[in-house]
C-alpha cells in the first residue's frame, strides 16, 4: 500500500510544475523528481499523467481561498475584494510568471483531454459559484444594484479575471490589474 504522504509529496510538486511549465511542458519524472521520489513509485499513486493533473486542479482550487468570499464577518463586496486582491498578489509576488492554473489548462489541455475540461469546467464553477453566493449578498445587502444578475456577474468577473491574468503576464506589469479592480469596483458592482 502506497504511504499517502509520498502521494501528497507527488501532488504538490505536481501543482507546482504544472502551474509553472503547463501540461504539456511538465514530465512525470520532473514531478516525481520535484518529489524526491523515483519516477516509478509516481504509478503507485497516479494511474496517469492525467489523472495527476486533474488531482492537481483540485489542490490548485483549494488554495484559491474561497473561503474568503463566505466569510460574513467582512460585507460581500470586501470579501470579493480582498478575494481578487489575494489571487493578484499571489502573481505579483512570483513575478507575472504565471497565471492561473485553470485559465492556463484551459488554453492548453480541454481540446485534447475531456476529462481535464471537465475537471477545469468545474474548478471555474465552483470558482463562480462561490462568488454569485457573496454577490448575491451584495445584492440583499444593497450594496449593489438590484437587477445585478450574481450567476452572469460571477462568471463575467472570473472570465475577466483570467483575461486580466493574460495581459498582466505578458507585460509583466500591474497595470492590467488596476484596471481590473478600477473597472470592476466602480463600474460593474456599483
Amino acid at each position: 500500500m502506497p504511504k499517502p504522504s509520498k502521494r501528497e509529496d507527488l501532488l504538490v510538486s505536481a501543482m507546482e510544475t504544472f502551474h509553472a511549465r503547463g501540461f504539456h511542458g511538465t514530465g512525470i519524472k520532473e514531478i516525481a523528481d520535484a518529489a524526491g521520489a523515483p519516477k516509478g513509485s509516481f504509478y503507485n499513486h497516479f494511474s496517469s499523467k492525467e489523472e495527476c493533473a486533474i488531482e492537481a486542479l483540485r489542490l490548485f482550487g483549494a488554495e484559491r481561498r474561497l473561503d474568503m468570499l463566505a466569510d460574513t464577518a467582512s460585507p460581500p463586496l470586501e470579501r470579493i475584494r480582498r478575494h481578487f486582491e489575494f489571487l493578484r498578489d499571489e502573481v505579483v509576488d512570483r513575478d507575472f510568471t504565471r497565471g492561473c492554473m485553470f485559465g492556463n489548462f484551459a488554453t492548453d489541455v480541454v481540446d485534447h483531454s475531456e476529462e481535464i475540461r471537465s475537471a477545469v469546467a468545474d474548478s471555474l464553477q465552483t470558482w463562480s459559484g462561490a462568488l454569485a453566493v457573496a454577490l448575491t449578498q451584495a445584492r440583499r445587502d444593497g450594496a449593489v444594484r438590484a437587477d445585478l444578475d450574481p450567476d452572469s456577474t460571477a462568471r463575467f468577473l472570473v472570465n475577466t479575471w483570467e483575461g486580466t491574468l493574460i495581459e498582466a503576464r505578458a507585460t509583466k506589469s500591474g497595470a492590467a490589474f488596476d484596471t481590473f479592480f478600477r473597472m470592476v469596483f466602480e463600474a460593474v458592482l456599483r
